[in-house]
């Protein structure tokens, strides 16, 4: 696979789980809300929480995470990042975001190839769905 090389053990090269889930804590906006990091850097935004988050997101990463071609599970955009370095890939589901760090890509990167690495990185998210923290901000 294209990709291989990139993500090593579950981990993106050269970034931690702990790095992945600083920076998810300096992008998401809002003290109350939960979140699912998955292996390959997706996070599931849980705007309804329920009482099982990781189970709730899987169910979510499971139905909005492969990509199908030609359909919207195919389509992306990229945001860039201005809480953290990298960028935030999205989809067809506004809660489904994957993380790009800068040094996955080549400097100078078009948003194109930053858009179908993070697309290939949902993708496997949501097929392996394993959920690697819980960020629990529901009140009580």
């Amino acid at each position: 696979m294209w990709w291989a090389g990139v993500v090593e053990s579950g981990i993106i090269a050269g970034v931690t789980t702990e790095e992945l889930v600083q920076v998810w804590r300096d992008v998401i906006r809002g003290d109350d809300k939960s979140w699912v990091l998955f292996e390959h850097g997706t996070c599931v935004i849980l705007m309804e929480p329920e009482e099982d988050l990781a189970a709730q997101a899987v169910e979510l990463l499971r139905e909005y995470g492969p990509v199908h071609a030609g359909g919207p599970a195919g389509d992306f955009g990229t945001l860039d990042l201005t809480a953290a370095p990298g960028w935030a890939v999205y989809g067809h589901h506004d809660d489904i975001l994957t993380y790009v760090a800068p040094e996955e890509v080549e400097e100078g990167a078009e948003s194109v190839a930053v858009g179908l690495l993070g697309r290939s990185k949902r993708d496997r998210d949501g097929h392996e769905l394993n959920a690697v923290h819980v960020e629990d901000r529901r009140p009580g």
